[in-house]
């Protein structure tokens, strides 16, 4: 007999184990399985944008998350092994999101947090288990597992997540390529530990005419994470011996002990399809980029905060399958941008050239820190970085706009009402700001929407909401629906019977 589930997580990195936080929460049943025998003990990824805690905050992470990182408070710009700016970050978002600073957070440490959450929820990860092959079959998928000591599994599951990386298994049967490509240069990453005026709390960044070194700050007395270049390296076996040191020379760093190093090469990969039937592509699986700006981490926890609230409600019988056609456009499109304008970054800083190195050396050391001062440049530097400004405009589930607000957006938060805290049921909600009105309240209760109403304030207004507009909010924290006035009822309705929505579990 096989053994049944209805979602199959193959990988249990961030994504996969986001992804069965929230199935968890939702009511979905899973299986999550990887293929490593325990989990990743370097810290690779780093940062945590303010997007994904803002997630996190809907499950009851957030706070934990915090509390073992450490916050960036500025950033130091050092150019031919001279400090040339000191960028204050500190609450560089406030008034834009609860979580209005840059965190930083090792993956290992991250990794384990989300692990021993599932196990509090009673769920374990599978370990060391592969995905030999899967089919789509009546009703979902069959897959044949293949545990450490050879034994076979055949399962049985509805759906199939493929959050099992670069090299993955769930896309190699999907097919559909990864068109993309590779650079030729090697980049290393180090975590030691050090001292030196760079090692002072700070994300340090320091540009040479042929070489780039950035030091983040973790958690411990001295404790760094180096991010370089090596410049002429072909070799595969590398290791911090074969690091040149000219550009730690010149800024003072002293390395004192080498925790883990890795080499490797930046690529830049899209699948080219997301989703075939049943089986899904996500995180790495489905895009790898530039590390550039820390996105591509918090990518993949966006990929599976968008697809879990999906397959639950599809399973719950609280939307039709075509709800799922959503996650691929929705997603691919973020997906492409961010490659195209992290690419871009990783140039600037890594190309060689004449006017290559006059841009590291002269330009962006003299233009940013004057641009860091600005208000206006703050604001759209913390909606870029943190991806508080992902959003999902023009696509299947967005429709209308209120006040600067458009559907697709996410959800504006206002901190005086706070009005991200009922997003922390998971479920769908309409919120107003201002005057309900009676129709609202009678559209909500025959739509079975909770309704959740906030006093006008200044703050409502600087976040670009509209006064007594109605806005439908998704599960993930995104419009899905904007109407002026205060009589959303036939729009309500009309949005719920074009997406065969309940918003009310199935009985």
């Amino acid at each position: 007999m096989a053994n049944e589930t209805e979602v199959l997580i193959v990988g249990a990195g961030p994504t996969g184990l986001v992804l069965a936080l929230f199935l968890q929460r939702l009511g979905v049943t899973f299986r999550i399985i990887d293929t490593t025998a325990t989990p990743g003990e370097t810290s690779r990824a780093l940062a945590v944008h303010a997007r994904t805690l803002e997630f996190y905050d809907q499950i009851g992470l957030a706070e934990a998350v915090v509390e073992r990182g450490v916050r960036i408070a500025a950033v130091g710009m050092w150019a031919g092994g001279r400090a040339r700016a000191r960028a204050q970050f500190g609450d560089i978002g406030k008034g834009l999101s609860p979580f209005p600073y840059a965190l930083v957070l090792p993956q290992d440490e991250h990794e384990r947090l989300l692990i021993d959450r599932l196990a509090d929820l009673g769920v374990e990860v599978e370990r060391p288990v592969s995905l030999a092959s899967f089919e789509v079959a009546p009703g979902g998928i069959a897959a044949r597992l293949i545990a450490a000591d050879g034994a076979e599994e055949h399962i049985e599951a509805k759906y199939i997540a493929g959050c099992d990386g670069a090299r993955s298994r769930v896309r190699e049967v999907i097919g559909g390529g990864f068109p993309g490509g590779t650079y030729s240069r090697m980049f290393y990453v180090a975590d030691v530990e050090a001292s030196g005026p760079i090692v002072n709390g700070d994300l340090n960044i320091g540009l040479d005419a042929a070489d780039f070194l950035a030091v983040f700050p973790l958690r411990g007395e001295g404790r760094v994470r180096l991010v370089g270049d090596l410049e002429g390296a072909d070799r595969e076996d590398l290791s911090f011996d074969d690091v040149g040191r000219a550009v730690i020379d010149r800024l003072g760093v002293e390395i004192k002990s080498v925790n883990w190093f890795s080499s490797y090469r930046v690529h830049h990969r899209v699948a080219a399809k997301w989703r075939s039937g049943p089986a899904f592509l996500l995180g790495d699986a489905a895009h790898i980029h530039s590390p550039v700006g820390g996105q591509g981490m918090n990518t993949g926890i966006g990929d599976a905060v968008n697809l879990a609230w999906k397959l639950a409600a599809v399973l719950k019988g609280c939307a039709g399958e075509s709800l799922l056609d959503t996650y691929e456009p929705e997603r691919i499109a973020f997906a492409h941008r961010l490659v195209a304008s992290t690419d871009n970054a990783f140039k600037l800083i890594s190309q060689d050239g004449l006017l290559a190195r006059f841009m590291r050396l002269v330009v962006i050391p003299a233009v940013l820190p004057p641009l860091t001062r600005m208000a206006s440049f703050r604001r759209l530097m913390f909606l870029t970085v943190s991806q508080t400004s992902v959003n999902y405009r023009g696509q299947t589930l967005a429709s209308g706009e209120a006040g600067k607000v458009k559907a697709g957006d996410r959800m504006p938060w206002v901190q005086e009402a706070d009005n991200f805290i009922p997003m922390r049921t998971l479920a769908w909600r309409g919120q107003v700001h201002g005057e309900p009105g009676e129709s609202v309240s009678r559209a909500c209760a025959h739509a079975g929407l909770p309704l959740d109403c906030f006093r006008w304030t200044a703050d409502a207004r600087q976040a670009g909401l509209q006064r007594d507009a109605f806005y439908l909010v998704r599960p993930d924290g995104y419009v899905a629906l904007a109407v002026e006035g205060a009589a959303p009822g036939a729009a309500l309705a009309e949005y719920q019977a074009r997406h065969g929505l309940r918003f009310q579990p199935a009985a």
